[in-house]
């Protein structure tokens, strides 16, 4: 008999649309054919027919064929409204054995499809290795601190020559450094794939302060000026260095919050580091078109960083190496993230870094750049603005039975 088609009206009204706007239909055949004499005997093979099973039976023929004819007639046409119904489509797979391994495999297909996939629990791992990393600092700032010489006079820079100190430049360090993190902050809530860039800093940061306890713990410098005041040493005093651990971890590690209180952090700058990490994924994650933003975040890095120098509260050569580690493992990083061909290449020497299998393990599902696509931090539920109901036409098909 025919068959009615379900077809969207936009597409008989002729505009055009894409085959990915077409979803799958539903199309219902009713077929009616005379049951045959081997039917009809193993139906009544159970017990004797009685006549008003006969009756019964054919009272239900005759509705089928009335239904079969109405639909050829077009009676229903003028009920037009259908809801879409989205049928995923499979392809079949063998029972036992053969089903499961066909399951497993749509199962890695479905999680595969995304070539950017969140994996939230991976940026928590990456949370976890940077606060692991931050407390590490504190403690090894508390450890050199016991360790600065006194009363020994500061190295010879060639910037503190040239420029004297200017007294309240480390606050605007500072407050520039707190302005910028909260700019990323902002930007990093609106991003489409937050998951992915929030372990990427997680790591960079954690890092960076890794090698920054190195640093601190090999080769310790004295204060840069006279102006520094640096709290009394405790010596064997387990307890006090545990509460300036604490106080320091709770006020920043910042001197505004008067939780920074020790010396010897110097070589190399983490004020550096911050001002110019937040910078970097501020223009990395955020469109090329707003040029005038990321202007104002170079300027507020940028002052910066001159300030801690114009403060006298790091040697010049801290700063640099802060500069030249911050600005180096973030080009390598996204480098190795943004090629593909790269990352299984034997010639690709930036993946002999020890890094290299936590990387592997963070981007090993990310098969593309990520784009600057921003999204409502909460997804805002706007079906109530769309009809779930599509309207479609039935049209009638015939042909010779």
């Amino acid at each position: 008999m025919a068959a009615p088609e379900l077809l969207d009206e936009r597409e008989e009204g002729g505009t055009s649309s894409s085959s990915s706007q077409i979803g799958d239909h539903v199309e219902v055949t009713i077929e009616t054919r005379p049951q045959s004499d081997t039917e009809m005997t193993s139906a009544s093979a159970p017990g004797p027919r009685s006549a008003d099973d006969t009756l019964d039976e054919g009272r239900n023929h005759g509705n089928s064929m009335r239904l079969a004819r109405a639909l050829r007639a077009g009676l229903l046409r003028k009920n037009q409204d259908y809801v879409r119904i989205k049928i995923p489509r499979s392809r079949g797979g063998g029972a036992g054995g053969d089903g499961g391994s066909t399951q497993g495999r749509r199962g890695v297909l479905a999680q595969s499809a995304d070539p950017l996939p969140q994996e939230w629990w991976k940026t928590g791992v990456a949370f976890v290795y940077t606060c692991s990393c931050l407390l590490l600092t504190t403690g090894v700032i508390t450890m050199v601190h016991e360790r600065v010489p006194s009363q020994v006079p500061p190295l010879p820079d060639k910037f503190f020559d040239l420029v004297p100190r200017m007294p309240g430049a480390f606050s605007v360090t500072e407050i520039n450094g707190m302005l910028l993190v909260g700019l990323f902050f902002v930007q990093w809530l609106f991003l489409k794939h937050r998951a992915i860039v929030g372990r990427r800093f997680f790591f960079l940061q954690g890092t960076l302060y890794l090698y920054r306890c190195v640093t601190m713990y090999l080769t310790i410098l004295p204060v840069p000026g006279p102006h520094m005041n640096c709290a009394p040493k405790l010596y064997g005093d387990a307890q006090g260095k545990v509460y300036r651990m604490l106080k320091m971890v709770s006020g920043g590690g910042l001197s505004i919050t008067g939780s920074h209180i020790m010396c010897g952090d110097y070589l190399y700058s983490g004020h550096t580091v911050m001002l110019t990490l937040t910078f970097l994924f501020i223009r990395e994650y955020s469109p090329r078109s707003l040029w005038w933003y990321h202007l104002i975040c170079w300027l507020l890095s940028a002052v910066g960083v001159v300030c801690i120098l114009l403060a006298h509260d790091h040697y010049s050569i801290d700063v640099v190496v802060a500069y030249f580690i911050t600005t180096r493992i973030f080009y390598w990083y996204h480098t190795m993230a943004n090629n593909q061909a790269m990352r299984g290449s034997p010639h690709n020497y930036l993946s002999h870094t020890w890094w290299t299998p936590i990387f592997n393990f963070l981007e090993r599902n990310v098969r593309m750049p990520v784009p600057s696509t921003f999204a409502w931090p909460i997804p805002i539920p706007t079906s109530w603005l769309t009809n779930p109901c599509r309207r479609y036409s039935m049209v009638q098909t015939t042909r010779e039975e």
